[in-house]
C-alpha cells in the first residue's frame, strides 16, 4: 500500500515538474515564421529589419503594433533615444518620448521571453500598463528587465542595420523608420531615393486626438537593486 501511494506521489512530482518545464520552455520556444506576424523596419540607414511578433506570448501588443503599421502610423519616426550597449527606442509620434497614439494604454503582458540582444519591448511610463506605441529593440541582453516591461518579438534579420542606428538621447542626426509594414502585405521597400538622414517630419498619419504630453517616457531604465540593510550595531 505504502509502496502504490510512493508511485503515485512520484508521478505526480514528475507530471507538476514536466507541466513546469513546458510553461517555462513554451514561450521561448519561437513558432515557425509568419507573414502576418513578421514586421519589416526600412530604415534610413538603407537598412530593412525583420521582426518575428510573438501574439502567442503578447497578444494585444502584437495586434497594436501591427494596427499601427497598418495605418503608416511609424512611417518617418525616429529612434529618438538610443543607447550605446544597451537599446534603441522609437516609435513616438513627438520624437521626444513623450507621445503615443490616439488608441487607448495597454495591459501589460510580461512573459516569459527574455530581453535579450534583439528583443522587441514594449516602452512604457512608471506605470506597468502605460504601453502604447513606443517600443524599443534591445543591442545588448539586458535580463534584469525581464518581468518589467513586454517583449513580444525578436529581430529575425537586419541585425546589423539596428547596430547602426544613431546613437544619443536624442541623436543628433537621429535614424528614422522611412516604412513599418507587415510581411503578408508585401510591401516594397521604400525608393533608393527616399532620404536618409535629418529629424523626421511629422508623419502624415499622425492622429488628431494623440495622447497629449505627459511625463516623459523613458526607456527601460537600469534597474537597481536595493542596498542591504545595514547589519545592527552591537550594544556596548
Amino acid at each position: 500500500m505504502r509502496l502504490k501511494t510512493f508511485l503515485i506521489l512520484l508521478c505526480g512530482i514528475l507530471f507538476a515538474g514536466a507541466a513546469a518545464a513546458q510553461a517555462v520552455r513554451s514561450p521561448a520556444a519561437p513558432p515557425p515564421l509568419d507573414p502576418e506576424n513578421t514586421l519589416l523596419l526600412d530604415l534610413s540607414n538603407g537598412g530593412r529589419v525583420t521582426i518575428q511578433l510573438r501574439p502567442d506570448a503578447a497578444p494585444r501588443h502584437v495586434e497594436r503594433i501591427k494596427t499601427l503599421a497598418r495605418r503608416g502610423f511609424y512611417n518617418g519616426l525616429i529612434f529618438h533615444r538610443v543607447i550605446e550597449g544597451f537599446m534603441a527606442q522609437g516609435g513616438d509620434p513627438k520624437g521626444d518620448g513623450t507621445g503615443g497614439s490616439d488608441l487607448p494604454d495597454l495591459q501589460a503582458e510580461f512573459n516569459g521571453l527574455p530581453h535579450v540582444r534583439g528583443a522587441l519591448s514594449a516602452a512604457r511610463t512608471e506605470k506597468p500598463n502605460s504601453a502604447n506605441s513606443q517600443f524599443f529593440i534591445m543591442l545588448a541582453p539586458k535580463l534584469s528587465l525581464d518581468g518589467q516591461y513586454t517583449v513580444f518579438g525578436r529581430v529575425v534579420g537586419g541585425m546589423n542595420f539596428v547596430d547602426t542606428i544613431e546613437r544619443g538621447e536624442p541623436p543628433a542626426n537621429p535614424t528614422r523608420i522611412l516604412q513599418a509594414s507587415i510581411a503578408a502585405d508585401n510591401r516594397p521597400p521604400p525608393p533608393a531615393g527616399a532620404a536618409r538622414s535629418g529629424p523626421a517630419a511629422a508623419p502624415p498619419a499622425t492622429l488628431p486626438g494623440s495622447r497629449a504630453a505627459g511625463p516623459a517616457m523613458p526607456p527601460p531604465p537600469q534597474i537597481r537593486v536595493p542596498d542591504p540593510p545595514a547589519p545592527p550595531r552591537k550594544k556596548n
